[in-house]
């Protein structure tokens, strides 16, 4: 059974007052997962990726059809605060701006105390303390030189491996990445890429990793789902999308980057 299950998935925004308009964000989106897997979602900007992690993290609802997570209705998580705290214990969400997941009058400390208490420890514990630190040490950041800064002190690759460090600590089932390397700068990408890559081996973790950047989905994924006008027009292995691009839209993407086959074969020689 997959890990997570999308079926028919639609999303129609209406505007205007007196003369509406309807825009088909997401068309009929089917696809699944499986425990440990790697699914990149690539388009251009407004071809609906986004629409659709918003809907399989529960933020935006569907206009029609269905997502299963571990063979739940994904509705059904949203009846009572505790499943609803199961849900964001299972399913967790890296965003693209690392800038905007903090509030800037609190010490980082905070989104990790977050995740502290989704697991059911004090923050305040010595339990929680070795937890945070384990978790910080895992993802290449030294505590002591973390703990108790505010984000404004830290950059902004820094910023980021801390939410990954916070998903070290829920242990999730599946990440939804929603474009986490495109504002950090090039030499601190393929630290945060490897860092997936580790959540994976060491807990079995899921990622839906969403990026325009067809030479990145090629490095990371196991799949890859092409995405154009809120429709998958395409889907297979990196090497069967790379070689064998059958929509004209996956031609044009593979065609604009000339070194998609070299462009992420340095990341082998990164270490986190």
């Amino acid at each position: 059974m997959a890990l997570l299950e999308v079926r028919n998935l639609n999303k129609i925004y209406e505007i205007g007052i007196f003369r509406k308009k309807y825009i088909h964000a997401v068309k009929n989106v089917s696809f699944s997962i499986k425990e440990g897997e790697i699914v990149s979602l690539v388009g251009e900007s407004g071809s609906g990726k986004t629409t659709t992690a918003k809907i399989i993290l529960g933020l935006l609802k569907p206009t029609s059809g269905e997502i299963l997570f571990e063979g739940k209705n994904l509705q059904e998580y949203f009846t009572n605060i505790d499943t609803i705290r199961e849900l964001r214990r299972k399913v967790h969400a890296v965003f693209q701006d690392p800038f905007a997941s903090y509030n800037p009058f609190y010490p980082i400390d905070r989104v990790l105390h977050q995740a502290i208490r989704l697991i059911g420890f004090d923050p305040a514990s010595p339990e929680a303390k070795e937890l945070m630190e384990e978790a910080l040490r895992n993802v290449g950041l030294d505590p002591k030189s973390i703990l108790g800064k505010y984000p404004h002190q830290l950059s902004g690759g820094e910023k980021q491996r801390i939410m990954v460090a916070r998903c070290w600590l829920l242990m999730p089932k599946l990440i939804v990445a929603d474009e986490p390397v495109s504002m950090i700068d090039a030499s601190t990408r393929g630290g945060v890429i490897k860092l997936f890559e580790k959540l994976r081996k060491v807990q079995n973790t899921s990622i839906l990793f969403i990026t325009h950047d067809m030479g990145l989905a090629y490095y990371i994924s196991d799949k890859i789902l092409i995405m154009y006008l809120g429709e998958l027009v395409e889907e297979g292995t990196p090497d069967e999308i790379l070689s064998n691009p059958k929509h004209d839209y996956t031609k044009r993407l593979i065609e604009s980057i000339p070194t998609l086959y070299k462009k992420w074969e340095d990341l082998e020689k990164i270490k986190v």
